[in-house]
């Protein structure tokens, strides 16, 4: 089966410190992607995409920094379609399904509540050595 990445003609690359910071680096960074790709920050998809992007990236830096001390960011797109993934080199895989009943879920909990509620996918992949993983969210445009 062939990876979003893959698939989707537009693709940006994005690797960073596993530290707050990478945060704020994460968001600037997409918001300026989304905008060369003609998607701009006034579409509908793009506020709730920033807000999941920021919570993955954070997840990344609070939970994954002691094994994997940077993170990457990768974006894809075509016309109708944005994809995103934030990967790190923590084996731990998160059920993403899970955290919507999951009351201590927070931050996890809230991107699937967006990605579900625009009609999106969530899924997470392990890295081919499994040493780490891939959470890819895709969004219809």
């Amino acid at each position: 089966m062939p990876r979003e990445a893959d698939v989707l003609p537009l693709r940006h690359v994005l690797t960073l410190p596993a530290v707050p910071a990478a945060v704020r680096t994460a968001r600037e960074t997409t918001e300026q992607v989304l905008t060369e790709w003609g998607i701009g920050l006034r579409h509908p998809t793009a506020g709730p995409a920033l807000l999941i992007l920021s919570e993955l990236v954070t997840n990344g830096v609070r939970h994954a920094a002691v094994l994997s001390p940077q993170l990457t960011v990768v974006y894809a797109a075509s016309r109708d379609c944005l994809s995103f993934a934030v990967h790190d080199r923590h084996p731990y895989q998160p059920q993403l399904y899970g955290a919507l009943a999951d009351t201590g879920a927070g931050g996890l909990a809230t991107v699937m509540e967006l990605t579900l509620g625009l009609g999106g996918t969530a899924v997470v992949r392990a890295h081919a050595d499994g040493k780490g993983k891939g959470i890819w969210i895709t969004l219809p445009l």
